[in-house]
């Protein structure tokens, strides 16, 4: 039978901090562990076949667990002490959000998504760019599927709207913002009125990645589901704390360098010139990030030189971390990318992308000018 769940709950509603160090765990399943245990299992034994008949009635969306009880375990692909504790305490950091699923990887989830809401005949509208890895699934997945795609540039409202209203069949519309890496940002709220607007009514997914819970609230204005990769700025929730500062740091650090002579362009939200992306960091965004593009003179040898140049700041792809990494996106998380692709989506080989931990943000300037002074 279903297990139920024995930890007392308060009787108020606690705050996101508590919640998500309380939520979901109850330490009696744990041999009374005050903190989740690591389970290794794959398999877990059932106390009868009606259980087991039961547990996976419930797993596959057969019937509901009764209120207050869940089902019985499984198997780690179906149903995981870990994976469910995480699942209950993602929640409270998502304003708005109701439920959450986890997966092994930010492309399980995306993948998902698409496999579960799409089938031959519909489509898709999408912002462009988004992660390489998330464009190559829909042109070697989705489209040989049967699966029409239509891409409309990040920040081009007018263009998206057109887009939606020209779709026929339409399922999702799939919006990255900011985009990765150029951190042109798509206005969230435009978009879901255009999608309540279709007959089709589409879902609207925001892939929240780049700014996370803590600086930008996509259910909050009326998006369907939001994904992340978790590897990022949701990694352990301790660094969750941590946000902050990496946005601190890293408006900081932009800002400074401006006016370097090896620099034709920072890219980061503070620093925004155009009046329409202004007004939608404005409106959804709560802090700028700490996520950076650097556009250099000299094209892909200045953007190596400078990478190789580095001592604090590691060449590495990923981001959302407490270190700080930078990577060549054009050779590297967007490489699967065509060059058409590549060029529409304003990913040139001057392009290098910053992510800003939380190390002293003197000494992170420090290394990052001096890298930019050793550019041939």
């Amino acid at each position: 039978m279903s297990k139920p769940m024995n930890k007392k709950e308060p009787s108020y509603v606690v705050r996101p901090p508590t919640a998500v160090l309380t939520r979901g765990f109850d330490p009696a399943l744990s041999l009374g562990s005050a903190r989740p245990a690591v389970f290794r299992a794959s398999t877990y034994v059932f106390a009868s076949p009606e259980a087991a008949e039961r547990a996976f009635a419930i797993a596959l969306g057969k019937q509901p667990p009764p209120p207050g009880e869940r089902g019985d375990l499984i198997y780690s692909r179906l149903s995981h002490p870990n994976a469910e504790i995480l699942e209950d305490q993602i929640v409270p950091l998502e304003k708005g959000a109701r439920a959450a699923a986890v997966f092994n990887s930010g492309m399980a989830a995306i993948s998902t998504i698409f496999l579960s809401f799409c089938a031959p005949g519909w489509s898709v509208v999408q912002t462009r760019p988004v992660y390489g890895g998330t464009q190559h699934m829909f042109n070697t997945l989705l489209r040989p599927l049967g699966i029409a795609i239509a891409s409309v540039g990040a920040g081009d409202g007018p263009g998206l709207d057109k887009a939606i209203a020209a779709a026929r069949n339409l399922r999702v519309i799939y919006l990255e913002t900011p985009a990765n890496p150029t951190l042109m940002m798509v206005d969230i709220k435009a978009a879901v009125a255009a999608a309540r607007r279709h007959p089709d009514n589409p879902l609207v997914v925001v892939d929240n990645t780049f700014l996370g819970p803590c600086f930008q609230h996509p259910l909050e204005l009326g998006v369907d589901l939001v994904v992340y990769s978790a590897t990022k700025y949701l990694n352990g929730f301790s660094d969750m704390i941590a946000g902050v500062v990496q946005s601190k740091n890293a408006q900081r650090i932009a800002e400074s360098l401006v006016d370097h002579p090896a620099v034709r362009r920072v890219i980061y939200p503070s620093l925004f010139d155009d009046p329409e992306q202004i007004r939608i960091r404005d409106a959804q965004c709560d802090f700028p990030g700490g996520i950076m593009t650097l556009d250099l003179r000299g094209g892909r040898r200045a953007a190596f030189d400078f990478l190789r140049s580095l001592k604090i700041l590691r060449d590495a792809v990923s981001l959302g971390g407490v270190e700080s990494l930078a990577c060549h996106p054009r050779t590297t998380t967007h490489s699967e990318n065509s060059p058409e692709e590549l060029e529409e989506a304003g990913i040139t080989e001057s392009l290098v992308r910053i992510s800003i931990g939380v190390e002293d943000w003197r000494d992170l300037q420090r290394d990052i000018r001096e890298a930019l002074d050793a550019i041939g």
